[in-house]
């Protein structure tokens, strides 16, 4: 059994200023998929000055859609007892699934103001997302959010205000794999000759079948439990649809042409 890590959710205090580790994770994210972005960019024929506008419409995408199907997913009891709850994003709560949409919404609005075939600039932007949902989990680790289920191994984790039983540390086991596994994977693909689509599908089923995974040894949550079966969580409802997309697109992208960004 391991200590819980104390760490001031709180990285930056000038004043009445104060900046959060879970905000500044978003920036790591954002500034990492800007610098990655316009190394490939001259492949879709966009400019530096096109990545920077993309990330702009994708971080609308992620902070209204995540927070936005937070909202109807896991908190619409919270919302409706206290309107103003929604606009505190960082108080924490953000859904992956609800800023996927509002980023895939995004990139369509950009793909057809720059002409681009939708899953061409899909397949770009998949590989500059993981760095981002690593940095995230590890901010929900230092808020002490996304607590494991109860567990005997040894590094398992007491986190704070739930008791004297080890945990696992679930949102790390979700920065590795949704993080670093994610990006290597799709990093290496997406630097070969590969058919249009198949990053895409690569990074829908991937991420499903990862989150899926360590939802058996992450804590439902509290407001909501299990959804069905005494296993079945909100986590892995979401993820089911992701996974059957992510499969159909790969089978998609079999006939589809080598794109033309493919090295």
């Amino acid at each position: 059994m391991l200590t819980y890590p104390t760490i001031d959710p709180v990285a930056i205090s000038l004043g009445p200023l104060q900046v959060h580790w879970y905000g500044l994770m978003y920036v790591i994210g954002f500034l990492a998929a800007w610098f990655l972005g316009r190394r490939r960019a001259p492949r879709i024929g966009l400019t530096g000055d096109d990545v920077g506008d993309l990330l702009f419409y994708a971080a609308l995408g992620v902070v209204l859609g995540g927070r936005l199907g937070y909202a109807l997913f896991y908190g619409m009891a919270q919302w409706l007892d206290d309107p103003l709850w929604i606009f505190r994003v960082w108080d924490g709560g953000m859904s992956f699934h609800g800023g996927l949409v509002g980023v895939l919404l995004a990139a369509l609005y950009f793909a057809r103001k720059k002409r681009l075939a939708f899953f061409t600039l899909t397949d770009f932007v998949a590989p500059l997302v993981p760095i981002g949902l690593g940095a995230g989990r590890i901010g929900n680790f230092i808020n002490h959010e996304l607590p494991g289920r109860v567990t005997d191994v040894s590094w398992g984790l007491v986190f704070p205000g739930l008791g004297p039983e080890p945990r696992h540390p679930s949102s790390l086991y979700e920065a590795l794999l949704e993080g670093v596994v994610l990006f290597v994977v799709l990093w290496w693909v997406s630097s070969r000759p590969r058919r249009r689509g198949l990053v895409s599908g690569l990074f829908l089923t991937l991420y499903g079948v990862f989150r899926f995974a360590v939802e058996f040894v992450r804590r439902p949550d509290p407001q909501l439990g299990f959804i069905a079966f005494d296993w079945l969580t909100m986590g892995m409802l979401l993820t089911l649809p992701m996974i059957a997309a992510g499969l159909a697109l790969i089978a998609w992208s079999r006939r589809q042409p080598v794109d033309a960004d493919a090295p």
